[in-house]
């Protein structure tokens, strides 16, 4: 696995993968980690944006189906890092693109 693979992975790992991989593309500039960086900063705001009304649902079956959601997407993107592809994640990745443009 090459370096940028590596950062790009280090990435959907949660807030601090995203700081170190945010950090450390500051000096390679790699188009490859900088778009995987602003894809895991859209699903974690999600992540965060929306953990809360489900939880408020007081349902374990709602907050079931938001991890595994979470979860299937985070594994998504992580297959997508391996295989070496931009692929963004569905129906919101194009969105996080825009939006996170500033992200580099």
């Amino acid at each position: 696995m090459n370096a940028d693979k590596s950062t790009a992975l280090v990435s959907y790992i949660g807030v601090i993968g995203i700081l170190i991989a945010y950090l450390k593309n500051k000096n390679v500039k790699s188009n490859f980690i900088s778009f995987h960086v602003r894809q895991s900063v859209g699903l974690s705001s999600c992540f965060f944006f929306l953990g809360y009304p489900v939880g408020s649902f007081n349902s374990w079956i709602a907050t079931y189906i938001f991890w595994g959601i979470y979860i299937s997407i985070n594994i998504f993107a992580m297959i997508t890092v391996l295989v070496g592809l931009k692929k963004p994640i569905p129906f919101v990745g194009i969105f996080f693109q825009k939006t996170f443009k500033n992200i580099s």
